[in-house]
């Protein structure tokens, strides 16, 4: 059954439905939840913040093995951003109530791409959230189709990575091999990530580290 999507003009008004595949062939706007999961540590000076973020699937259509953030997803018709909870259940088995996430706001993305010789057009409106945990990563659940990986970073080298003062870091986290979590390391450089905006990645890692 084709995945159907509420569709909007380009001042953001709602227009109807149309099917994945049209949205895309069209370049439809449509609207997408994101959610950064980050953790503070109390014990280090003036509290450092790590982020949380996935590594894509090495099967996915768009991006695959690329970094990205925590978790994402479409909004199905008649959805509301409230369905970002249902994302988080599903990519990483992370059960919460709405009401826990900090409203980043919402952010516009227009991009074009090539799959398998198709040319898709991706015009997201996303609504942006965080979510502070304080899990470790071994105890979450990936979604095999969707992320075979989660790490973490330091917010504020992330921050620079992104701006372009530092070439690259060292991340922490977990890699799914034959459906078990294995403790993992690897060098994450700025176009290791999916690619779009850098002021965006610049922006909501600012919120997250200030967040109180």
């Amino acid at each position: 059954m084709a995945e159907m999507f509420d569709v909007y003009d380009e001042e953001g008004y709602w227009t109807g439905v149309a099917e994945r595949s049209e949205v895309h062939r069209k370049g439809l706007w449509h609207k997408t939840v994101h959610c950064w999961l980050f953790r503070k540590d109390p014990n280090a000076d003036g509290g450092s913040v790590s982020i949380l973020f996935q590594m894509r699937a090495a099967n996915k259509d768009t991006s695959p093995g690329c970094f990205d953030i925590t978790v994402a997803g479409h909004l199905q018709a008649g959805e509301t951003p409230q369905a970002v909870t249902r994302e988080l259940e599903e990519e990483l088995g992370v059960s919460v109530a709405f009401d826990r996430l900090r409203e980043y706001g919402i952010v516009r993305e227009y991009g074009i791409g090539n799959y398998h010789g198709v040319q898709l057009t991706d015009a997201e409106i996303s609504h942006v959230f965080g979510l502070i945990i304080d899990k470790p990563l071994t105890d979450f659940r990936l979604q095999e189709e969707e992320v075979s990986g989660l790490y973490e970073a330091d917010a504020d080298m992330l921050i620079a990575l992104m701006e372009g003062r530092l070439e690259n870091l060292t991340a922490r986290g977990v890699t799914l091999r034959s459906g078990k979590l294995q403790a993992a390391e690897t060098v994450v450089a700025r176009s290791s990530f999916v690619s779009r905006d850098f002021g965006y990645y610049v922006s909501v890692f600012k919120f997250l580290r200030d967040l109180h």
